[in-house]
């Protein structure tokens, strides 16, 4: 984790200063200024409106009782890319701006999602598996014993 840290702050800084030096021989010194200027104005615009939009839907989703993920991760992402956008670059705001088009945040999503329940789903396999041959080992009277799930709810009184 180190070595990635180490490699995003010396490597992201360096693309940057490259990009920010083409650019500028191709449009001039002061345009480019310009335009990373412009790019953090409309970016803290689009950040504040979609930061409030992904806040209201967080608040809406738990006022149903319901587990706001997607919000949340909206939320995350539009987070991720205001630190982009107020980042002087080119790289960085190109960056920002896919993370704030819902398009690319539904695919990416998806696929953190996707990653997420198969890792979740061998570790429940490799968990269980763990607790029946433990369970085998120890009990002795019911070798084929299922374990029983009991559903109930609770209320606490002080």
């Amino acid at each position: 984790m180190f070595r990635f840290l180490f490699l995003l702050f010396i490597l992201v800084p360096i693309v940057e200063i490259a990009l920010l030096i083409q650019v500028s021989e191709v449009i001039g010194g002061f345009a480019t200024i310009a335009l990373v200027i412009v790019t953090a104005i409309v970016g803290a615009k689009l950040v504040k409106q979609q930061g409030m939009g992904a806040i209201q839907n967080v608040q809406l989703q738990m006022a149903q009782g319901q587990m706001p993920a997607k919000e949340l991760f909206t939320g995350l992402c539009v987070i991720i890319a205001g630190v982009l956008l107020m980042t002087p670059g080119i790289m960085t705001d190109f960056f920002g701006f896919l993370l704030l088009t819902p398009a690319i945040r539904n695919k990416l999503a998806a696929g953190l999602a996707s990653q997420a329940t198969v890792r979740m789903s061998s570790q429940a396999n490799q968990s269980s598996a763990h607790f029946q041959y433990h369970s085998k080992t120890t009990t002795h009277e019911e070798p084929n014993h299922q374990p029983t799930t009991i559903d109930g709810e609770f209320e606490r009184k002080d």
